[in-house]
Parts: C-alpha cells; structure tokens; sequence
C-alpha cells in the first residue's frame, strides 16, 4: 500500500477540489452541483492536457504529409534495411516529424486520467461523491444494481451516448489512419503495425464496455471525457493546407 500513498494524496487533493467546486455550484445547480462539478473538473482537466494533444496532431499531420516519400523510400531501399532506416529517420527529422513523439501525449495524460477514474469510480478521496444523486439516482449506481425506476432511461441515454461517440470516433481514427498511410518495415512501424492497425479504431468501444461496471459518477466522467475527446478531434482534424517541408 505504501507504493501507492503518493496516488491516494493526489486522488485525495483532487476529492477536495471536487467538493470545492460542488459547494460552488451548490447555488446554481442545486442537486445536480455535484454532476455539474464532475463535468467542470473533467474539462479543466482536459483544458490542461489540451497542448500536449495539439502537438500530437501536427505531428500526424507532418507524418501524413511525408508519407509517400516514405513509401518511395521503401521501394528504393527495399533491399537495404538498415539504409532504409537512416533514410526515414532522417526524412522525419528534416520534416519535423519524429514518429515517437506522437505516443508522449498519451503517456503524459495517463496519470491524470487514473486519478479522476480513481476519485469517480471509487470515491477514494473520501467526498461522499458516490451518495449524490442525478435524477433520483444514486452516482454511486451500477447497471448491475438494477435498471428500475429513473435508473434505467438514465443509463440507457449515457450509454446510447458512449456508443454514439465510439462510432464517430471510430470513423475519425479509420480516417486518419487512411491519410497517413501505411509505412511497414520502417522505424514508425513494428511487424505487429497491421493488426494494430486493424485495432485501434475499435478501442473507443471499450468505453461502452467499461461503462457496464462502472458507477453512475464515472460514467458520466467518461461521458465527459470522451464528447470532450470527440470535440478536440473535430476541431484540431478539420482539413487545412497541406503542411509545407523543407525541399
């Protein structure tokens, strides 16, 4: 337990801010303050994390644009392996586009995404968090709890939510993925790159799937968290001007 006390001071700071800002709303939102922080400190947390996922997509975007010099290079150096390599590195470099920098904003929003599911799944910070209410509802409500009453069509529109969110989201990520291109048998892919490839746009299901043990507060963090995913990709996608690289 010692090895995860510096998690359960932050989860602890982050059930204090909760209850905060719930005291704040209490005024204007009466009994749904609590959802309503859930929903503000959800975003404020996306906000904070929000440069890292700009820098990611200009790197995909000066990785898409690459793309088929990577491609010329493959039939080039398709006898040289190792020649191949330093050939596309040093495309990416002059381009701007490291391929490994792409996976920092995913390592770096990690911890914050486990201290909020830890505080809304658990309520480990210790907020009664889970004793509110939404619409007569516990947030502390499991599906498996029973779908009677006001519970039922509650999660019965979050969940219709999730899934319609993982569909969009799904249909961007087969997109993108159609943009960039696949590059197999250099440094940005592995031998695995094709089934990952084949996978990726089916991960947003898993937030549906997640959403069935979860209690009602992290389903509506998750709700949240993902519409908020779904705008960042909408707007920071748009197509623009393709990017300019050195000749």
């Amino acid at each position: 337990m010692l090895a995860f006390a510096p998690l359960h001071s932050v989860v602890g700071a982050a059930g204090t801010a909760l209850s905060w800002l719930t005291d704040l709303l209490e005024p204007l939102a009466g009994g749904t303050a609590t959802v309503a922080a859930i929903v503000l400190l959800t975003i404020a947390v996306r906000l904070l994390i929000a440069p890292l996922t700009v820098a990611q997509v200009r790197g995909e975007r000066r990785r898409a644009a690459l793309a088929p010099q990577v491609r010329d290079l493959q039939q080039r150096y398709a006898d040289d392996p190792a020649t191949l390599q330093r050939e596309v590195f040093a495309l990416y470099r002059s381009g701007g586009a490291n391929p490994i920098a792409g996976c920092l904003p995913l390592l770096i929003q990690a911890p914050f995404l486990l201290v909020l599911y830890r505080l809304f799944a658990t309520d480990e910070g210790g907020t009664g968090l889970l004793d509110e209410q939404l619409a007569g509802v516990p947030l502390g409500h499991h599906v498996t709890d029973g779908l009677a009453g006001a519970a039922g069509p509650l999660f019965v529109v979050l969940l219709a939510l999730l899934l319609a969110l993982a569909w969009w989201s799904s249909r961007r990520a087969r997109r993108a993925q159609a943009a960039v291109g696949t590059v197999a048998g250099t440094p940005t892919e592995g031998p695995g790159a094709a089934t990952l490839g084949r996978l990726l746009p089916l991960l947003p299901f898993t937030t549906v799937l997640v959403a069935l043990v979860l209690p009602l507060a992290a389903v509506i963090y998750l709700v949240t968290t993902t519409a908020w995913s779904a705008l960042e990709q909408a707007v920071l996608r748009r197509p623009q001007q393709p990017v300019a690289l050195p000749g």
